[in-house]
């Protein structure tokens, strides 16, 4: 590619930010424009859960760059500016103030937001959805110690909000509809475990419930009406149902949709040769499992910008990581690493009771397919190998 030629990133989170900084690692000297929808600069987004509702972490320590990065490394970051088309056959993208940029490749990073049930009184005052900084100290300013939330959901978000709640003196009830906190995530042994640790730390945890209603007063939230008609009192509400992938761009672009998101091959190039797509939107071609798959993971948007820069640049390159992510609730810390949406049983090593040990999700053929470290911070890379492996091992 020549000095000419304008690489165009669509998305200001992490995999946007890292999209750009990939470019220039790899030596491209042309034009580098990256479309930021909020007004911060790109930051990391798992921070907003933890730390950062926890007081421990301010915006500017998962900043992922400065803005005189962006500006010494010639990146024409546009902040507030959220594009509202593509014409791929053009190669131009439509901006709010109806001009357009020609781009010669274009990788999307567009992320996802968090799904809003149809829930009677959802969109009241006082009640908190989390994707953004902002909306992270929105919901920050509810959580005074004393005070009571309500959590509609229990996935990672609902689960480590209620974490930093409690270590707060916040009253917690947590409302799933599973029979087990994360079972689409971990399944049902590993469910128990963490349905067991927000228990003993005082977490009102309703599950197999659905909420019928936010109950309000004054157009403010107050509190829940659940389906088995029983209420929950509560000073805030944070609805967390799980996250969306933004696709209406690529859709109106015209590109393949499937597997709940932008198809894309193991080089992370959708089904236009000079777009690609990157993050919580990229249903990728995984050559170690044979599958398509779609994470909405830090992991992912930190690791598959560069790939996707490899490819922009028309250099070989496939994206073949183990699928990767952390939590921290409590005085629980845990890594797991591969992909077991289906599994036949999980064997557990260590003291399940004290919440340190290794579980692994094994295949009808005694094949690790993932692996998971709870408060022992050694032996990923020996799971990994395992993964990778393939190799069918006795479970003893």
């Amino acid at each position: 590619m020549t000095t000419s030629s304008t690489f165009a990133i669509v998305g200001g989170g992490l995999a946007g930010a890292k999209a750009a900084e990939a470019l220039r690692d790899k030596d491209f000297d042309g034009h580098v424009v990256l479309f930021a929808a909020e007004e911060h600069l790109p930051y990391e987004r798992p921070p907003l859960s933890k730390e950062y509702l926890a007081g421990k972490k301010q915006l500017g320590d998962f900043t992922t760059a400065s803005s005189a990065w962006y500006r010494d490394h010639h990146i024409d970051l546009q902040l507030g500016t959220e594009v509202t088309a593509i014409d791929a056959k053009a190669h131009t993208v439509a901006l709010p103030d109806a001009s357009a940029v020609r781009y010669d490749k274009l990788m999307l990073a567009t992320g996802s937001h968090p799904r809003r049930p149809p829930i009677p009184g959802a969109d009241a005052d006082g009640v908190y959805y989390l994707r953004t900084v902002d909306d992270a100290d929105a919901l920050n300013s509810a959580m005074a110690e004393g005070s009571s939330l309500a959590i509609v959901g229990g996935g990672w978000i609902g689960l480590e909000v209620a974490a930093g709640a409690r270590d707060r003196g916040v009253k917690v009830t947590v409302v799933e509809m599973a029979e087990l906190p994360l079972m689409a995530a971990l399944g049902r042994e590993v469910g128990e475990v963490f349905a067991a640790l927000h228990r003993d730390h005082g977490v009102d945890l309703r599950l197999g419930a659905t909420v019928q209603e936010v109950t309000t007063a004054g157009g403010r939230a107050i509190g829940l009406k659940l389906g088995d008609g029983s209420t929950v009192d509560a000073d805030a509400v944070l609805v967390a149902v799980g996250a969306a992938p933004n696709l209406a761009l690529a859709e109106q672009a015209g590109l393949a949709i499937g597997e709940g998101g932008v198809l894309v091959d193991s080089s992370l190039r959708t089904t236009d040769p000079d777009i690609f797509a990157v993050g919580d939107i990229a249903a990728a071609e995984h050559p170690l499992f044979g599958t398509r798959i779609r994470t909405e993971h830090w992991a992912n948007a930190l690791k598959q910008p560069a790939v996707a820069a490899a490819g922009m640049l028309g250099k070989q390159a496939e994206y073949d990581e183990l699928p990767y992510f952390f939590t921290d609730q409590y005085d629980l810390g845990m890594e797991y690493v591969g992909h077991a949406p289906h599994y036949e049983r999980v064997v557990f090593r260590g003291d399940v009771a004290k919440r340190e040990f290794t579980a692994f999700w094994l295949d009808g053929d005694d094949r690790v397919l993932a692996g998971m470290n709870v408060n022992i911070w050694e032996g990923l890379d020996d799971i990994k190998s395992l993964i990778r492996s393939r190799a069918p091992l006795g479970a003893a």
